[in-house]
């Protein structure tokens, strides 16, 4: 707490004999009416520029205006109604701007920190905000307590039905620092993004784990057949050894596609800088084939081409065809979607945008709580339908029409 806070609360202490946490709502609910009032007061004394029982004495007489008592106000914030003492001018002239007149709703406040914990402002430089614009001063366990009721939000949203299928997921961790048992480890969020049934990108979850594992990916695969999905058709997932492997222990007839985008930028590695243009050229041939015959087709032309020079590039696209080659069955509009996994890419690189300000997490809560919130922020921007979907859905329910 802050100095002013902290004296505010052993005046409580004192007041009401509190000496336990069972008493943490009354100590809140004062502490807020002791912030508002001060912060009134403070609005009052900028709009008059003269303190407390003192006068404006070198104004001539028509123009002064005084201090004028106060008038009691009940208002109400998300968990209670509080009744304050708001100060009045003798002119009726003073115009509240953290308490705006004919205004008794103050959970906006809640709401404003809420919003700046999705900006990934850390506690300290919130409360400096607040002090510094409103003249308030909030603690930082104050702004860590409303923060934290965001966990029911996000109990109700981990714990909210799901469909039975899921024609198209895309799977990736991203990774930060927690500080657990006095030591610094590194975290993997396990992200499952879907194209929903609205044709609108969602994210289905986000699980905090260790490290990227294949077998921590089969944990959330398995949870997610103990949620009752039944089936996934088409899966988008990036390099992970294993990782395939894990999906279809769950989901046998699941379709893989590994991310193209992440091959060719590990066949374009270890190319000479002189060759790299000529290489790529030949490459693009065989991905962006119009069916798989042909792009098997140009691969051979490849091999035989740069085979002395480069030939690991070449036993990769042949150890991995079988899941690189997934989208070549599929006509151009599921074939644009499900060729790489950019579309969660992006997702995590909005995320890293809002993360770059934090290096470490005090604790997995408080990391689950930031990427929630987060997320949020990143969604509330998808609104567009995927392009085509109309032709996309008829295609898929001709493929998997006993699934889907």
């Amino acid at each position: 707490m802050t100095t002013i806070n902290w004296n505010i609360f052993q005046e409580l202490q004192e007041k009401y004999g509190i000496d336990s946490l069972e008493w943490q709502d009354m100590i809140l609910k004062e502490l807020k009416k002791k912030m508002l009032e001060t912060a009134l007061e403070w609005e009052l004394w900028y709009e008059l520029w003269y303190k407390k029982w003192k006068r404006r004495e070198w104004l001539k007489k028509e123009e002064k205006n005084y201090r004028n008592w106060y008038i009691k106000k009940k208002i109400l914030s998300q968990d209670w109604e509080i009744e304050i003492k708001v100060p009045r001018d003798r002119n009726w002239e003073f115009e509240p701007e953290i308490l705006p007149k004919r205004s008794k709703d103050i959970s906006n406040w809640e709401q404003k920190i809420i919003n700046m914990y999705w900006l990934w402002m850390s506690n300290s430089d919130i409360r400096a905000h607040f002090e510094e614009i409103y003249w308030v001063w909030v603690s930082e366990s104050k702004i860590t307590y409303i923060t934290d009721k965001v966990f029911e939000e996000i109990e109700d949203w981990k714990n909210r039905p799901l469909d039975k299928v899921y024609p198209i997921i895309y799977l990736d961790c991203i990774h930060y620092k927690v500080r657990e048992d006095g030591k610094i480890k590194n975290k993997a969020c396990y992200i499952i993004l879907w194209i929903n049934s609205k044709w609108k990108k969602e994210i289905l979850t986000i699980i905090i784990w260790e490290n990227e594992w294949a077998k921590f990916w089969l944990w959330v695969i398995n949870w997610l057949k103990q949620r009752w999905v039944e089936d996934i058709l088409i899966a988008s997932i990036d390099w992970l050894k294993w990782f395939p492997e894990a999906i279809r222990t769950v989901y046998p007839k699941v379709e893989i596609q590994l991310c193209i985008i992440h091959q060719i930028r590990n066949s374009t590695r270890y190319i000479w800088y002189k060759e790299i243009k000529e290489f790529s050229k030949d490459l693009k041939t065989v991905y962006k084939a119009i069916d798989e015959k042909t792009a098997l087709e140009n691969l051979e032309k490849m091999e035989n081409k740069w085979w002395k020079s480069y030939w690991y590039v070449f036993k990769s696209w042949k150890d991995n065809w079988w899941e690189l080659s997934t989208m070549f069955a599929y006509p151009e509009e599921i074939r644009k979607i499900i060729y790489t996994t950019n579309t969660i890419e992006w997702f995590n690189r909005w995320l890293r945008k809002y993360t770059k300000t934090k290096t470490i997490f005090p604790t997995d809560w408080a990391l689950e709580k930031s990427i929630y919130l987060a997320m949020k922020n990143v969604t509330k921007r998808w609104t567009w339908k995927i392009a085509n979907w109309w032709k996309i859905y008829s295609q898929l329910k001709i493929y998997f029409d006993d699934r889907f």
